[in-house]
């Protein structure tokens, strides 16, 4: 199951340990590690990525849910001077990019205080345990959030709603004076730029899922072929 890791740490050496920990984990075959990041919030509320790292076929931290999680904490104007140029992109903000609900934001937001440390990974984990014992080892606290799938129903419900108002509008200017017309043509105009914007967004994310998506599958079966070609090798070492 594709997950959202996030566990804080009083310093910052401890985060790195648990990034080592994942690593070696992946190596054991109990997870897949597609995207990590340590970032560190500073005694102002500012954030730094200290450290990060993307599987090859995924390209980038930015666009994948790890990315937008280290956005939403650090907000718009929340990094630090020397935070990593390539994150400060837009959409990076964005709840629907990080494909977990606001209340697992909120939840690390309260738990990331000034001055703690926080390691970020994008998983594929079939179970818990292996983690929470490395990283509660480490004297780390554990986050733990399901990935959403696409929300396709969900934004073909809010863009059904919007383009339903445009039609009562356009309805409207047909019974409407001169005066009137205009100012319901400018709410028309406004109503259909937000819903062109709202489709655009919704197909680059869309896209960008998709990607994600296949990158994801390469690597597993890339894990798989690694996992096999070791298990051949311990079989056919002397003893």
């Amino acid at each position: 199951m594709d997950r959202m890791l996030v566990t804080v740490f009083d310093h910052e050496t401890k985060a790195y340990e648990g990034k080592s920990a994942l690593h070696q984990l992946e190596k054991e075959g109990s997870i897949t590690l597609y995207a990590s990041a340590v970032i560190l919030k500073h005694a102002d509320g500012s954030v730094s990525v200290k450290d990060e790292a993307v599987a090859a076929p995924l390209g980038a931290l930015v666009g994948t849910p790890a990315g937008a999680i280290i956005g939403l904490l650090g907000g718009p104007v929340g990094f630090a001077a020397g935070a990593t140029a390539g994150l400060l992109i837009g959409g990076l903000f964005d709840i629907d990019n990080a494909r977990v609900g606001e209340d697992f934001v909120q939840d690390i937001s309260r738990a990331l205080a000034p001055n703690k440390v926080a390691l970020i990974a994008e998983v594929d984990e079939e179970w818990t345990t292996p983690v929470d014992t490395r990283m509660q080892a480490l004297g780390g606290a554990v986050f733990r959030r399901a990935l959403w799938e696409v929300r396709e129903q969900i934004d073909d419900e809010e863009t059904a709603a919007m383009k339903a108002d445009l039609a009562q509008l356009k309805a409207e200017i047909q019974k409407a004076n001169a005066d009137q017309k205009k100012k319901l043509q400018a709410k028309v105009d406004a109503l259909q730029a937000k819903i062109e914007a709202r489709e655009n967004k919704l197909k680059q994310q869309g896209d960008a899922l998709k990607k994600q998506a296949q990158a994801k599958s390469e690597i597993l079966k890339n894990n798989a072929a690694a996992a096999g070609r070791a298990l051949k090798e311990l079989a056919t070492t002397p003893v």
